[in-house]
């Protein structure tokens, strides 16, 4: 049997595809653990610049597998098992969701949880939990409500009900809309562009945008010019302003 996700690194780019498309990619407390080794590996090795997360067949992913829930004994083993939302949050490197069908409960959430999404013209995106019972967990209102603001937010929360590509575009859910055969190489075309770019900064940038959510302007401002001050530290920012005087293409180290 094939793994039920799988991480494949070509240059400078990694592709972490879902990959139990009978089961609409839907996660298990095993593709979790995928999960984690899949973050550490694209953490710790040099070479990986940028991410790509996608699904196999009709869905990039269903969120969790119901039937699994009732593996935990108590709601209290629910809330502290390995999350795999907490696994992808982990991730250092910039990340682009390429979401190919459905993206339901986590599958948004894990969409929401990369840096840049994209969606084929025949994705679906929902955050249908309150239809079982419950709510999402994996940080669905608040990305939702940073992503979309907080009417479309409590829209798709409190209803349930999808949203096709288009509405997703037209909310700013994701970046742009290909058709279903472009987008896995439009995300791996946009992953190898950011690769292209200085790796600290690339990494320091999305650090940035996660932290700004976070702070009044003031603190974000200066935070930003911290970070700012940093990178302007580093080699591959004299190699920048080097090739730009030279009229070349910089190439960057990570250092």
């Amino acid at each position: 049997m094939s793994a039920p996700l799988t991480l494949d690194i070509d240059g400078p780019v990694a592709t972490i595809t879902y990959n139990r498309p009978d089961k609409l990619n839907a996660m298990t407390p095993e593709m979790a653990a995928l999960m984690i080794e899949a973050v550490e590996r694209c953490n710790t090795d040099p070479a990986v610049r940028a991410v790509v997360l996608t699904g196999t067949g009709k869905a990039f992913c269903a969120g969790s597998d119901i039937a699994e829930l009732d593996r935990y004994a108590t709601p209290w083993d629910f809330r502290n098992r390995p999350e795999y939302c907490d696994a992808l949050r982990a991730l250092l490197k910039p990340s682009i969701a390429a979401i190919n069908g459905y993206a339901f409960g986590g599958g948004l959430e894990m969409a929401l949880s990369c840096d840049i999404r994209i969606a084929s013209d025949t994705a679906r995106m929902a955050a249908p939990e309150i239809k079982l019972g419950w709510i999402g967990g994996g940080g669905m209102t608040a990305l939702l409500a940073h992503s979309i603001g907080p009417s479309n937010a409590a829209m798709m929360v409190m209803t349930g009900d999808p949203v096709d590509a288009a509405q997703a575009l037209g909310w700013g859910l994701v970046s742009e809309v290909t058709a279903p055969d472009a987008l896995l190489d439009r995300a791996r075309a946009i992953a190898a562009t950011i690769a292209s770019r200085a790796p600290i900064a690339a990494e320091t940038a999305r650090a940035n945008l996660k932290a700004a959510y976070n702070m009044p302007l003031e603190r974000a401002v200066a935070y930003e010019r911290d970070l700012q001050a940093v990178c302007f530290a580093t080699e591959d920012a004299a190699e920048g302003r080097a090739a730009f005087a030279e009229k070349r293409t910089p190439d960057f180290s990570r250092r």
